[in-house]
């Protein structure tokens, strides 16, 4: 009978596979998750007991110089970002233009509203009589 693998053996056994691309109980990516689960060991075991392994398993990742997938995750969450960002500033200046415009409307209709009531309380109001539209006889 074989022995049983220590925690240790299985998350080196694991880091080899993830950093080799043949992961077989996990999705291979360069996470802390994903070697746990490919090791069988509950996260925290890296997290808490095994530092030292986690640490190693991050350089090593570092060393390949490519990107860990949080971190491509990230970077493409951050563009997007910056794209809302984009256009929410636009739609801000927009919205700020229209508040401007409705504000100089409302000047001048407060103005012209102001002149009409001036002249109903003249002592001698000009009103003149619009043409109305004949109607028919009734009958």
């Amino acid at each position: 009978m074989s022995p049983v693998p220590s925690e240790r053996d299985r998350i080196r056994a694991a880091m080899d596979r993830i950093l080799g691309g043949v992961p077989q109980r996990s999705n291979g990516a360069l996470t802390i998750v994903a070697l746990a689960a490919e090791a069988s060991v509950p996260r925290n075991a890296l997290t808490q007991r095994h530092l030292d392994l986690k640490s190693d398993f991050y350089a090593k990742v570092k060393e390949r110089g490519q990107p860990t997938d949080a971190e491509a995750r990230l970077r493409k969450q951050v563009v997007k970002l910056k794209e809302l960002r984009q256009s929410e500033k636009a739609e801000r200046a927009q919205l700020k233009a229209d508040v401007e415009a409705l504000v100089r409307a409302v000047n001048l209709l407060t103005q012209e509203n102001r002149q009409l009531r001036k002249q109903l309380t003249d002592p001698d109001p000009v009103v003149r009589v619009l043409p109305t539209q004949p109607r028919p006889p009734s009958g």
